[in-house]
């Protein structure tokens, strides 16, 4: 990656003020500070953003925390006591984005929704995060990240044929946390043109919803849904991870006829396969798949893990080795492309990976992670505050 040095990035100068916690608006507020937006965080004096909380695994910060939160400013500020609304009131008229996920409803009675601000703050766009959405009957009903993996489907068709599972990482916070990044970008380009803020409300449910468009019209008009296949492709076979012979997994995927005739020929080395009635097509290897993977293991087993990666390459059938964590840290590939950055944080330096799709025209932002309450003092300075009316802040429990 080159190092573009002080190039401008597309969001320099675009203030944001989240009212966040959890993941998905701290991982779409991350995002755009990474594009070099000004991030302010709102906190609960004291405590903070309870995700902080959710373990101590990264020199005894939250895991979660140090993922979404990077290159903000925080500041603490007690929403519901009275003398807050000037603070907010100063935030937002410097302010070009508000982006938040309280529950339900709490935003509004803060004064703080989309038609409350919109005449007082034309251009301000207002990006609000909740589970379900503005109205219908699930508008308050309580919204985590694996209950709305359960609503959405997704529970359903992951897992083993015995078991559903959840996926391992927090897949519908992320994924709402994603549209509302582009959302708002979208936004920002809209009020280019109109000069207008806009109102942005996006659901983690239909944004896990849309991601289930494959299984979803799979299934259409009751058709039956693609059966949960573990680590395997529910349709396609043989696809999916298979035992080598030193105790490693390999994982491949074949996606059409000529793939399956040279990995009979050139990995298997049992060619005659390749016309066996059995396997003479997708469905048919997908109905046929336990006999199937019983040759498969069987011939793998007399191989390592990289002399079958070595006959998969030569035959160009894609592959990939099952990595755990302390693989992915090392990566061979990231470690080439130079994809590490060491950013500071209240436990000292953490490396953080840099955001994808690289730009030739700038380097992203990437400054620590905060503190609770870091930049209160520097915040409520910017705004005008004297040292005498922080102070009295503090005093009055308002910071």
């Amino acid at each position: 990656m080159s190092n573009i040095g002080s190039n401008p990035r597309p969001l320099d100068g675009i203030t944001v003020i989240s009212l966040e916690h959890a993941i998905a608006a701290p991982f779409c507020s991350r995002q755009l500070a990474d594009m070099g937006a000004r991030v302010i965080k709102i906190e609960r004096p004291g405590v903070g953003d309870f995700a902080r909380g959710y373990d101590e695994r990264v020199r005894g910060l939250s895991s979660h925390f140090v993922w979404t939160n990077r290159s903000k400013e925080s500041l603490t500020l007690n929403l519901k006591h009275p003398e807050a609304g000037d603070v907010m009131q100063r935030l937002l008229e410097s302010a070009d984005v508000l982006v938040q996920n309280l529950a339900p409803g709490a935003a509004e009675r803060l004064g703080l929704s989309f038609d409350q601000l919109h005449e007082k703050y034309p251009r301000l766009i207002v990006c609000d995060i909740s589970g379900y959405g503005e109205g219908g009957p699930y508008e308050t009903k309580k919204a985590y990240d694996l209950l709305i993996q359960s609503e959405s489907g997704f529970v359903s068709v992951t897992g083993s044929p015995d078991a559903p599972a959840k996926a391992g990482c927090s897949i519908s916070d992320i994924a709402a946390g994603m549209y509302a990044y582009t959302s708002i970008l979208n936004a920002l380009l809209l009020r280019q043109r109109t000069g207008k803020g806009s109102r942005l409300d996006v659901s983690m449910l239909e944004s896990m919803v849309e991601w289930m468009g494959y299984p979803l019209y799979y299934a259409y008009e009751g058709a039956t849904p693609p059966p949960r296949a573990g680590a395997a492709h529910a349709t396609i076979y043989p696809y999916g991870p298979f035992p080598v012979g030193d105790g490693a997994t390999i994982m491949l995927g074949l996606q059409n006829e000529r793939e399956w005739r040279v990995f009979c020929e050139r990995v298997l080395g049992q060619p005659e396969l390749a016309d066996d009635e059995r396997f003479s097509s997708n469905s048919r290897r997908t109905a046929n798949r336990e006999p199937l993977r019983a040759l498969i293991v069987q011939a793998f087993a007399a191989m390592t893990i990289d002399e079958v990666t070595q006959r998969l390459e030569d035959a160009q059938i894609a592959n990939a080795r099952v990595n755990e964590m302390k693989d992915v840290w090392a990566h061979p590939q990231l470690q080439a492309r130079d994809r590490w950055r060491e950013v500071g944080s209240p436990a000292g330096t953490l490396p953080a990976l840099v955001p994808p799709a690289t730009s030739n025209a700038f380097t992203p932002r990437m400054d620590p992670v905060p503190a609770v309450g870091e930049h209160t003092d520097a915040v409520l300075a910017s705004l005008g505050f004297t040292p005498e009316e922080v102070a009295r802040f503090k005093e009055n429990q308002v910071v």
